[in-house]
């Protein structure tokens, strides 16, 4: 039986994703479970020139939109399907459920907008698996100025990143079956040793 997987990682900047991406890596190559670990946007070297312009370049909500889900069409062809046809688990740092999060709830462009992009650059595609990491916009503030320079994402106002916060959150009771929620309050080894529990739950 394969154990081909598409799982997901998301969660408002500063929520903590980054710092438990070794980690997630390090489970599959201990346990030897084939995998491959991409991001977004970005991901090919056309996504990732989007990706450039995408954090750097003001643009209106729907051009942002669109850059998106071309980076993202170029990324489903070339990466994630190959990759889960090969038999590999794709780990992806963000997918659509971002841009319903970042331009919908945060830009107010409409869902009806991205659902019609999903459809047509998707398909059928959805991830098995969505790891949400959960933070106050508060605490992800203090992380973010500590850490590093922002991106425009980053630089926007509490308001913008609390709306982001409440869309994943809204997106993930209504996918109950898909996401898992961690709260990044939480110290590192226990949301490390959380992350292991679910991940047994799909691999034991």
């Amino acid at each position: 039986m394969s154990l081909s997987r598409f799982i997901t990682l998301e969660g408002i900047d500063g929520a903590g994703k980054s710092t438990h991406i070794e980690f997630i890596k390090e489970y599959f190559e201990i346990r030897s479970i084939p995998y491959i670990l991409t991001r977004e946007p970005g991901g090919t070297p056309t996504g990732e020139l989007i990706r450039d312009i995408l954090l750097r370049d003001e643009m209106s909500p729907i051009t942002e939109t669109l850059m998106m889900f071309a980076s993202r069409s170029e990324h489903i062809a070339s990466i994630i399907r190959p990759s889960l046809e090969k038999g590999l688990t794709v780990i992806s740092d963000r997918f659509t459920d971002a841009t319903y999060a970042y331009q919908h709830g945060g830009k107010q462009v409409s869902s009806e907008t991205i659902s019609s992009l999903k459809s047509l650059v998707q398909g059928g595609l959805e991830p098995d698996l969505t790891l949400l990491f959960d933070l106050p916009i508060e605490i992800s503030g203090e992380r973010l100025n500590k850490s590093r320079v922002l991106d425009r994402f980053e630089k926007q106002d509490s308001t913008f990143h609390q709306r982001v916060r409440e869309t994943y959150l809204m997106i993930a009771r209504k996918n109950k079956d898909r996401f898992k929620i961690i709260d990044s309050t939480n110290t590192i080894n226990h949301i490390q040793n959380e992350i292991s529990v679910i991940l047994d739950n799909i691999y034991q």
